[in-house]
């Protein structure tokens, strides 16, 4: 370990005064990390709507279409440009949807009027005289009569009330007729009577009047009885090869489904209010108020984790910046269990030199051993290993080229030593040497060591390590077990955070924790599953 006095470390980070503004990924963020609920409440909206779709029988719906004309006293004059102000067609739209036909409908099919009124529909196209028919029902014969029914309907009440208003025309042409009538015979009988040669030629006069203003009468009530009031034709009926299924069936299914996903993100935020996560750097240091030792990333593609162990390494780098030999640093977590990164930061410890104590109380020393020596083998370079040859002593043995130039080549015995038996009983046996496979720089190492590097890793419980310079422990999560913050007390600690996983209750408490039993922590590394 470094042997520099640790200096102030930087928060690098926003002032607790400034507000950090919310972006659309910050939005998005707990949506994506609550990603389970959100599926699964989708799911149950689709299942909703395959339920309504397969339980509940399709409804058929048949049209008509009914070709509306004003009633003129000439049919056969143009109506000109504003052919569709002829007639007021929201006038006529509410006569087809109204009481009477609806009624009408009622007494021919047998059914409610409520439940006819809400299958009947009545659609007015735009700049058009045409009413559109549309009935749902069960099935397609009843759905044709009925959009049949209803077009013919319409065109019954509304010829009936054009009737009447002719009816009621005709019947004051004719009362005034009657009256002028009247009025013309009691004239004629006065003209007739008249002895006074000028008064006869006033009742004349005014008698002519009468018999204009009768014939004028006439002449209209002949119009108004030729009026033609039929309504309108249906121009298409409505016919069994036409019918269609009532809506998009599909659509329910889409509507089902994000329906479901709007729900599911609703619930998310409302889960994410009363169960906040550290979901980033600045969600871990504005819970634990600790600055950042390092953050390990999980990598791009899990058969290539270098850039996990270079993450560690910095990390590495960061609390040998910190503490000084003899150190003791507890890897706390809140709920989490820490041991890969323990096994991470004693590698990268290790591989400098350094005789790191890798102290663990929970059971997990197997484990812890069998991360280090994979942590080992992910090694970028193996320091132990010289990369030039070692120079030779002085009177050692000359190259192989050197003694092939200068000596003549020799001959193998066919006999090698020890091959044939002397026959000299005082003879001595000579035996092959063995040569050692441990080479000269190497070291006597326990069973419970492992070499990194120029350095090593040991492996025991707290108590074990007392006598060793560095020691790591790998605390037990702090909400169940105090040993760490314990162990904390008699050197240093690290905070370890694990994003999408850490709630930031927990890692408050985590750090009130320590700093009431007067624990200053070195920082906080924020993870992922532990690594990354």
């Amino acid at each position: 370990m470094t042997d520099a006095a640790p200096a102030p470390w930087p928060t690098d980070g926003p002032s607790s005064g400034t507000s950090r503004a919310v972006t659309l990924t910050d939005l998005l963020r707990v949506p994506m990390h609550r990603l389970r609920l959100v599926a699964a409440v989708a799911m149950v909206g689709l299942l909703a709507a395959l339920g309504y779709v397969l339980l509940v029988p399709a409804a058929l719906s048949a049209s008509a279409v009914v070709a509306v004309r004003p009633v003129v006293t000439d049919a056969f004059t143009p109506s000109g440009a504003g052919a569709d102000r002829a007639v007021n067609m929201n006038v006529e739209s509410g006569i087809a949807t109204g009481t009477e036909v609806v009624q009408r409908l009622a007494d021919s099919a047998g059914g409610d009027p409520r439940d006819i009124r809400d299958a009947l529909e009545v659609e007015v196209p735009t700049g058009g005289q045409i009413l559109r028919f549309t009935y749902q029902a069960r099935e397609a014969h009843q759905a044709v009569q009925s959009a049949n029914m209803a077009a013919e309907a319409y065109l019954s009440v509304r010829r009936t009330m054009y009737e009447q208003q002719r009816a009621e025309m005709l019947r004051s042409y004719d009362a005034s007729i009657t009256k002028v009538a009247a009025q013309q015979t009691a004239l004629q009988k006065r003209a007739n009577t008249a002895k006074d040669t000028a008064a006869g030629d006033a009742l004349v006069a005014e008698l002519a009047g009468i018999n204009n203003q009768l014939t004028q009468l006439n002449a209209a009530r002949t119009e108004i009885a030729a009026v033609d009031v039929n309504p309108g034709w249906v121009t298409q009926t409505a016919e069994k090869a036409l019918v269609t299924s009532a809506g998009h069936r599909p659509l329910y299914m889409v509507a089902g489904l994000l329906g479901g996903a709007l729900i599911g993100i609703v619930l998310a935020y409302l889960w994410e209010s009363t169960d906040r996560r550290v979901r980033s750097v600045a969600d871990g240091r504005e819970a634990s108020g600790l600055p950042l030792l390092g953050t390990v990333r999980r990598p791009a593609f899990r058969g290539s984790p270098r850039a996990v162990d270079a993450d560690v390494r910095y990390v590495a780098m960061a609390v040998a910046e910190r503490v000084r030999q003899p150190a003791r640093v507890a890897l706390v977590t809140a709920r989490e269990d820490a041991t890969v990164l323990t096994a991470g930061l004693a590698v990268a410890l290790a591989v400098d030199g350094r005789e790191v104590f890798v102290a663990d109380d929970s059971g997990r020393i197997e484990r812890l051993r069998a991360t280090v020596l994979a942590d080992r083998g992910r090694l970028p370079i193996d320091p132990s290993r010289p990369l030039v040859p070692k120079p030779r002593p002085a009177g050692s043995t000359p190259a192989v080229g050197t003694a092939t130039e200068s000596t003549p080549a020799r001959r193998p015995s066919p006999h090698p030593p020890g091959a044939r038996p002397s026959t000299d009983p005082d003879a001595t046996l000579t035996l092959p040497r063995v040569s050692s496979a441990r080479p000269d720089n190497s070291r006597v190492v326990t069973p419970d060591e492992v070499v990194v590097g120029v350095g090593s890793v040991r492996f025991g419980t707290w108590r074990q390590g007392a006598d060793h310079g560095l020691v790591l422990f790998n605390a037990p999560p702090a909400e169940s077990d105090e040993r760490g913050v314990a162990v904390a007390r008699q050197g240093s600690a690290v905070v370890v955070v694990e994003r999408d996983r850490t709630r930031q209750s927990d890692l408050r408490r985590l750090v009130e924790r320590l700093r009431a039993a007067g624990v200053t922590p070195l920082g906080f590394v924020l993870t992922r599953n532990g690594r990354a």
